[in-house]
């Protein structure tokens, strides 16, 4: 079944259909989603309320581009309205000021993929955010701004404070390591 046919079967209401769509798709949608929230849980129902959508709004995507892509688009906008917009605007930065530059790129490099999703999550939420919008979903500032309803620069801000603080948790496991 190709996925246009798997689509069309999924509008008409085929459960078989539907099932199927959402296993093809749910394991790549529930890792975009555990970079937007801090528990497997909570990823979890970000994830059912984004399938209730692109199910509810099959009969919308017009075949152009990438299906996979309309599906993270809406997964990501339901994770963002998952969010209070504006919790992040209080967030303190600490420590930051003290990053390294001259830090050898070998630190960086023993870092395995998982344990980078690691510090990333544990960013304050709005450099998280921004971070992951930016640097892993690749919105452009403008875009990120009208999501989060922000400025441009307060997104570019976030931005430089999420990859300060990445730099300076990447050093300091490092530093536990040796």
């Amino acid at each position: 079944m190709t996925e246009k046919d798997l689509i069309q079967a999924c509008i008409r209401g085929d459960q078989k259909s539907q099932e199927a769509l959402f296993r093809q798709y749910s394991g790549k949608m529930l890792a975009v989603c555990r970079r937007y929230t801090r528990h497997h849980m909570e990823a979890e129902d970000v994830l059912q309320d984004a399938f209730i959508k692109v199910f509810r709004n099959l009969e919308k995507f017009e075949q152009r581009g990438s299906f996979e892509g309309w599906i993270r688009r809406i997964v990501v906008n339901t994770a963002l309205k998952n969010i209070d917009k504006k919790s992040f605007t209080n967030e303190q930065i600490g420590g930051a000021q003290d990053y390294d530059p001259g830090a050898a790129p070998s630190v960086y490099s023993s870092l395995g993929a998982e344990d980078l999703m690691q510090l990333i999550a544990r960013l304050p939420e709005g450099y998280r955010l921004v971070f992951n919008l930016y640097a892993i979903e690749g919105f452009s500032h403008k875009e990120i701004a009208e999501l989060l309803d922000i400025g441009e620069s307060t997104s570019r801000s976030q931005l430089v404070k999420a990859r300060k603080m990445l730099q300076e948790m990447i050093l300091q496991t490092q530093k536990i390591a040796v």
